[in-house]
């Protein structure tokens, strides 16, 4: 994939280099490059699915949850999506409608519902980011245990700058 070009006359951040950290703005470049390329990516994968970025929140949330054994209600995607109730309502009617998703009475409370992905949607969803994804976890394998350490960190001190917050406190990912 391409990433974009700057605009002429621009190398790529917002600021000039710092002489005391003189690979900064490069690491910030890579990052931003990442971000582009992962942006990229997920529009297509939300044409090729047809679906939008909640969609397909949705339903990594709820792939997730059936690979661990568990299962999320109406009220749990809402909560998890930080969406309203109606926007969830509408949201499972949607991904009901195309395929990807079924309402069932849960098994431990039949007056509560849970939705559960379809075993075509879990065929459509690894048929078009299986790849990606595996090609991603190839990259990462492919770091020394240091490396490993090293990235694991700078992302959590990135995400603590973006949220303003401590990255000793970080919650874990």
């Amino acid at each position: 994939m391409d990433t974009p070009k700057e605009p002429s006359g621009q190398d790529g951040y917002w600021y000039g280099r710092d002489p005391e950290h003189p690979k900064a703005r490069d690491v910030l470049h890579a990052v931003r490059s990442y971000r582009a390329a992962e942006t990229q990516v997920r529009r297509h994968t939300q044409d090729a699915m047809g679906m939008n970025e909640n969609d397909l929140l949705a339903m990594r949330c709820l792939m997730q949850a059936r690979q661990t054994g568990g299962s999320l209600g109406p009220k749990d995607l809402s909560r998890l999506l930080g969406i309203s109730t109606a926007s969830t309502t509408a949201l499972i009617d949607r991904l009901e409608r195309g395929g990807y998703v079924r309402r069932r009475a849960r098994p431990n409370d039949r007056r509560a519902w849970e939705i559960v992905p379809t075993d075509a949607s879990d065929s459509d969803v690894r048929r078009t980011v299986g790849d990606m994804h595996r090609r991603m976890l190839q990259a990462a394998a492919e770091l020394s245990p240091q490396e490993a350490e090293t990235v694991i960190r700078f992302m959590a001190r990135l995400s603590s700058a973006l949220n303003g917050t401590n990255p000793d406190q970080a919650p874990p990912q």
